[in-house]
């Protein structure tokens, strides 16, 4: 069945339909990871948005289901040049193109994938629909892709109830604001008895609970959206407990703080991006996903937090450290799935923090 792409600047890709056969419109994205792409369907953060892969071949190794970061994929639609219909891998269990129509996501296959990232690099993250109508009246679909905007989507990943993760170490709070499962496994892995809890828990209730450190998750859309949310954080900011925050959880801190945040031109998507340590000079290669990033300029200025991390293709913030408090914040992803490991070790400094407080 054949299948469109149209993007709000009039652009029109045909290609063939994969997965369900319904119609979608959403904020169009790629992501440059050769690996992964069932994490990245099932990564919160990617909610609101359509997935274009830029790898040629997807699907090849097939699905495995312990390799998802949440229990269901959170994409609106998948673009992919090549979908392999046959899967070659021991630990596969489904095809991507089941496991695309068993959670009724859309998605179109065939089209030229590098034509559509060059797009989006040179005018920017656009909007765009998928549709199997081949009557489609251009006319009428470009008003509402200009129209649409992916909206509070943190409220619709986060988890409904608090989950405890049972360990003998240091007790964390986790904040859901769309955590990937290997954030809470890897504070888990070193001993932390690991507390989840809805994004739109009050601080107090966290505090109530004495954790020994608190853990700021990443998550989807504007992080200027998060209004109740940021008002939290900076309860949290003030108790003088450990924080460790990553992607929108660094975002949301700076902004609790006085920071700003802004929108880039396409965003930062794949397991290949160099980030510098500015107290090492050290350079690790790490895995990433979002389209907003950290003015430093006024957090700096009042010496509230210094750059910590930057990114060596753009020099983009890529991380912050707080004065005079046990905070430190990332923009990419150092629980690594998908990805590199280079970064791992940033919880461990997480676990010093903790045990410096206790």
């Amino acid at each position: 069945m054949k299948a469109f792409l149209i993007l709000e600047d009039g652009h029109v890709f045909t290609g063939t339909s994969i997965g369900a056969a319904r119609e979608v419109i959403s904020e169009i994205v790629f992501n440059t990871s050769m690996t992964g792409y069932l994490e990245v369907m099932t990564d919160p953060s990617y909610a609101g948005q359509a997935v274009c892969m830029t790898y040629p071949l997807i699907g090849n190794y097939g699905i495995c289901y312990d390799d998802q970061e949440s229990a269901k994929p959170w994409i609106d639609a998948f673009i992919v040049r090549e979908l392999s219909r046959v899967s070659s891998n021991f630990r596969s269990v489904d095809t991507i193109q089941h496991f695309l129509t068993k959670h009724d996501i859309p998605g179109i296959a065939g089209i030229d994938t590098r034509a559509l990232t060059k797009i989006l690099r040179e005018k920017g993250t656009m909007n765009g629909m998928i549709t199997v109508d081949e009557n489609y009246d251009l006319d009428a679909i470009l008003p509402k892709l200009k129209a649409y905007t992916t909206g509070k989507v943190v409220e619709k990943v986060t988890c409904r109830e608090k989950e405890i993760l049972p360990g003998d170490g240091p007790k964390v709070a986790l904040m859901d604001f769309g955590a990937k499962r290997n954030i809470a496994r890897s504070l888990n892995k070193r001993g932390c008895q690991v507390t989840i809890y809805p994004a739109l828990t009050p601080a107090e209730e966290i505090l109530a609970d004495h954790p020994d450190g608190i853990m700021l998750s990443n998550g989807p859309g504007d992080p200027k959206e998060c209004t109740s949310i940021i008002k939290e954080v900076k309860k949290l900011y003030d108790s003088d407990i450990p924080i460790f925050a990553i992607c929108l959880g660094h975002q949301l801190m700076a902004l609790a703080t006085g920071g700003d945040t802004y929108k880039m031109k396409y965003g930062h998507r794949g397991g290949n991006h160099p980030v510098k340590d500015l107290a090492t000079g050290r350079v690790y290669i790490s895995s990433q996903n979002h389209g907003y990033v950290v003015d430093a300029k006024d957090l700096e200025e009042k010496n509230i937090a210094h750059p910590a991390f930057v990114n060596v293709n753009d020099g983009t913030n890529e991380g912050m450290a707080y004065v005079g408090k046990n905070i430190f914040t990332v923009q990419f992803h150092p629980e690594a799935c998908p990805g590199p490991q280079d970064s791992g070790y940033l919880f461990d400094r997480f676990m010093d923090m903790m045990g410096g407080n206790k």
